[in-house]
């Protein structure tokens, strides 16, 4: 990753602190345990893309750009995305407009894969969020979440409402700071 990219990362951050959530992008091992099992042919759907550090670990992987959707807030990290994949689909938009900004009955993905820090997130939003993704999912559609603490970034509870099940699918100690990937899929 180009380090100017690196250097507008860690401004966001000063800024926005829970917003953007760690002090820099994710690493490219942290993104290949994300993407891993995502190739050729998928329809994925990114949520928090931030500068792309995942967004590219699928295309290594062979998704296709014009098959990769995009949902980033931060203006400045829009402007990264659409500059490095012109390709890809980039939506400027808060995931609380996930359920508004795609129609579930066209939009179908099969993979979503997040950088969201969803563990800092209130329930209700949380609830709301996996629920507009389920639906955004095809029925075998699978979601990746990385969070920095060891355990599921959802709640049991919520998972048990939603009818969901998490897996754990890795560690990333080298990663800044170690991450943790977690699978969920309609139970």
């Amino acid at each position: 990753m180009h380090s100017a990219h690196r250097a507008r990362f860690f401004r966001n951050w000063l800024q926005d602190p829970l917003g953007v959530a760690s002090i820099a992008p994710s690493g490219r091992a942290l993104a290949r345990i994300m993407a891993a099992g995502i190739g050729p042919g998928a329809r994925v759907l990114e949520l928090g893309a931030g500068t792309g550090t995942l967004t590219a670990a699928l295309l290594d992987n062979g998704v296709a750009a014009q098959h990769l959707d995009l949902v980033e807030r931060n203006a400045s990290f829009v402007r990264i995305l659409r500059a490095r994949f012109p390709a890809a689909h980039v939506h400027a938009i808060d995931v609380a407009q996930l359920a508004t900004h795609f129609d579930a009955r066209r939009s179908q993905f099969d993979f979503i894969v997040s950088g969201l820090p969803i563990i800092w997130f209130k329930p209700a939003l949380k609830r709301a969020i996996l629920h507009a993704a389920f639906e955004l999912l095809t029925p075998a559609g699978r979601f990746h979440q990385f969070t920095y603490l060891g355990r599921p970034p959802i709640e049991g509870r919520i998972l048990h409402e939603l009818g969901l099940a998490a897996t754990f699918a890795g560690f990333v100690p080298l990663n800044v700071p170690p991450g943790f990937v977690y699978r969920f899929a309609r139970a």
